[in-house]
C-alpha cells in the first residue's frame, strides 16, 4: 500500500520497499578515540548560540562529552601558557591554533542513499561525516525502519562511520490496509512508537487522518514533519499541521496555499499531471507569485500563526537550486571526482528517474524558479527575524545535489536569503538540535554537551565555501593559485575523524566504479 501511496504523492523522495535496501556501512573502527581526555588547543569558536567567535580557547573533552572551555590569550598574540588546561597522561590534545571550531553539523533533510541512485551507505555516510555533518534526520526511513534502527544503533556504539540518526517514519509505512479514518491514524502512530521510530514524516492525508495522527504523535512525545504534497494540500495545508502540533515543515509546499487570497487551489493549467514531473515542477515555481505579497495583512497573519505555536521551517533551499541554473548545476566542480556514476546516470534527464525532469528546460523556466526562489526567501528570512526557527537540511541525492556537498550549498543560499554567517550556523547546529529536541546535548559548543565539534582551517563567516570538501580557490600575494579549507577534523562523540581522509576514501569508491566500466562523467547528450 505505501509503495502505491507514494508513487503518486512523493516529491524529491525515493520510495524504498522491503528487499530494496541500499547496501549496509561496513562495520570498521575509524577515527582516533574517544579519549580519557581530549583537548583541543588553540581555536577560535563560533559555538553555535549566535554568539560571535572568540578564541584562541582549549577546548577540554573527556570521552564523549565537553568539560571546559579555557580562554588561552589574545589574538596576535603568544598563547598564554600558564592559562592552560594540563594534559593528563594518557590524554590527547591537538593542536588547531589559527583554525576555526563550529558545532558539528545537523542535516535535517538527510535520506540515507537510494538502490536507483546506487549510493551504499558508507559512500553517503563518509561525505556527511567529510562535510561536519554529525547528526541527520531520515525523513521517511527510506530503506525500512528495521534497517534505519539497525545503522542508528551502530552510530551510536560507533561501530560504523556515520552521523548520529534520527529515524522519521513515512505515515502509513508497514500499514497493510489504507489508513482512513481517525481510529486507524492513532492505532498507526502507538505502533510506530512502539517500533523505535523518532517521529514521522508526513505527504498529506484526508484531514480526519492528518489531525488524528499528529496529536496522537504528540502526546506520545515524538516530533513530526511534513511535505505537503499537491495531492492533499488544497485540503489541509502549513497552518493546518502547525495548529494541529506538528514540529516542522519540509520545503516549501503548502506555505504558498496557506497564503493564497484569491483562490484556493494553485493554478493548475487544463493538461496538468501529477505524475508528470515535468509539470509538477515547472507549475511549482509560479507557485510563489500566486500567494499573498510579503509584508500584506494574510501575509503576515499566517506567518504569526506560525509563530505562536513555535512552528520549525526546514526550506531544503539547495535541492531546487537546478530549477533556476541547470548548467551551475551540472558542472559543479565536486561531481568528476565524488558523485558515483550510477548517482550521476540517476541525475541526468529521465521519464523515470525523480526528480531527472529535464525536458524542455530552458530560460523560461529558470526566469520563475528565480523569482519564485525571492519571494520564498523573503518569507523566510522574515520568520527568523521575527523570532522563528529555520534549519538545515540538504534532501541530497536528487537534482544534481551531492550528500554532503549539497548541505554546504544550502547553508550558502540562507546566506543568499538574507542571514547573517552567524545566523547561517545557528540554523545548521543549535536549530537543528532545537526541531529535533535534542538540545540539552547537541547544537552548540558548550560545557556539559556532547563532543561533536567541525574544526576548519579558514573562516568560515568569510566564506562559507571554505566548508566545502573542495574547499575555496585563493590567490596568494605571490600570485598562486591555492585551495583553503575543507574541513579538517570531524569530532562525533569525542572521536576524532580526519575529514580528508574520508573525502579521499570517497573518492575511491567513485574511482572504483569508473574502472568497472571505464566511465567518464559526460554532460548530457553529449558523445
Amino acid at each position: 500500500m505505501l509503495k502505491k501511496l507514494l508513487s503518486s504523492i512523493l516529491v524529491l523522495q525515493i520510495c524504498f520497499v522491503a528487499g530494496a535496501q541500499i547496501t549496509k556501512a561496513p562495520l570498521v573502527k575509524e577515527g582516533d578515540g574517544p579519549y580519557t581526555q581530549l583537548i583541543i588547543r588553540g581555536v577560535t569558536l563560533i559555538n553555535g548560540t549566535g554568539a560571535p567567535p572568540f578564541g584562541p580557547v582549549d577546548i577540554v573533552i573527556e570521552k564523549n562529552r565537553i568539560i571546559k572551555i579555557q580562554n588561552v590569550g589574545s589574538p596576535s598574540l603568544p598563547i598564554n601558557a600558564a592559562r592552560r588546561p594540563a594534559l593528563k597522561e594518557g590524554g590527547k590534545e591537538i593542536n588547531c591554533e589559527g583554525m576555526y571550531a563550529m558545532p558539528g553539523f545537523i542535516d535535517m533533510h538527510g535520506h540515507i542513499g537510494g538502490k536507483e541512485q546506487g549510493t551504499p551507505a558508507e559512500y553517503v555516510f563518509k561525505l556527511w561525516m567529510a562535510h561536519g555533518i554529525t547528526t541527520i534526520r531520515d525523513p521517511s526511513a527510506g530503506n525500512g525502519l528495521s534497517w534505519v534502527l539497525e545503522h542508528k544503533t551502530k552510530s551510536l556504539e560507533n561501530t560504523i562511520t556515520a552521523p548520529r540518526i534520527f529515524a522519521y517514519t513515512a505515515f502509513g509505512q508497514g500499514s497493510k490496509t489504507p489508513i482512513t479514518n481517525a481510529e486507524e491514524a492513532r492505532t498507526w502512530v502507538r505502533e510506530n512508537a512502539k517500533n523505535g521510530a523518532d517521529g514521522i514524516k508526513f505527504f498529506g492525508a484526508p484531514p480526519e487522518v492528518m489531525d488524528a495522527a499528529i496529536r496522537e504523535n504528540k502526546v506520545l512525545g515524538l516530533r513530526s514533519t511534513c511535505h505537503h504534497a499537491q495531492v492533499d494540500v488544497a485540503r489541509w495545508n502549513v497552518v493546518n499541521s502547525a495548529k494541529a502540533g506538528m514540529t516542522s515543515m519540509e520545503h516549501w509546499y503548502g506555505l504558498p496555499e496557506a497564503l493564497f487570497e484569491d483562490k484556493t487551489i494553485q493554478n493548475f493549467p487544463a493538461d496538468y499531471n501529477y505524475n508528470n514531473e515535468e509539470h509538477r515542477f515547472e507549475e511549482a515555481g509560479k507557485l510563489w507569485k500566486q500567494a499573498a505579497a510579503p509584508y500584506t495583512p494574510h501575509w503576515n497573519k499566517v506567518m504569526s500563526d506560525l509563530l505562536a505555536v513555535d512552528f520549525t521551517l526546514d526550506p531544503t533551499f539547495n535541492i531546487y537550486d537546478a530549477n533556476r541554473d541547470l548548467h551551475r548545476a551540472r558542472r559543479a566542480e565536486w561531481h568528476e571526482n565524488y558523485t558515483l556514476p550510477s548517482l550521476w546516470k540517476f541525475y541526468e534527464p529521465s521519464f523515470q528517474s525523480h526528480g531527472s525532469y529535464w525536458v524542455n528546460w530552458g530560460t523560461e523556466q529558470e526566469v520563475e524558479w528565480k523569482n519564485n526562489y525571492r519571494l520564498w526567501m523573503t518569507f523566510v528570512n522574515e520568520y527568523k527575524n521575527r523570532g522563528g526557527r529555520v534549519t538545515a537540511g540538504s534532501d541530497n541525492g536528487f537534482i544534481y545535489e551531492t550528500y554532503g556537498f549539497g548541505y554546504i550549498r544550502e547553508l550558502e543560499l540562507l546566506r543568499e536569503a538574507g542571514f547573517h554567517p552567524l545566523e547561517v550556523i545557528r540554523s545548521a547546529t543549535l536549530y537543528g538540535a532545537q526541531a529535533l529536541g535534542q538540545e540539552k546535548d547537541l547544537g552548540s559548543v558548550e560545557v556539559g554537551k556532547l563532543a561533536d565539534i567541525v574544526i576548519v582551517n579558514a573562516n568560515p563567516l568569510k566564506n562559507l565555501q571554505v566548508l566545502y570538501g573542495t574547499g575555496a580557490v585563493h590567490l596568494t600575494p605571490d600570485n598562486k593559485i591555492t585551495r583553503i579549507g575543507g574541513v579538517q577534523y570531524t569530532v562525533k562523540d569525542g572521536i576524532v575523524y580526519d575529514a580528508k581522509k574520508l573525502l579521499r576514501d570517497v573518492k575511491n569508491m567513485v574511482d572504483v566504479e569508473k574502472k568497472k566500466t571505464n566511465w567518464q562523467l559526460k554532460q548530457p547528450g553529449v558523445e
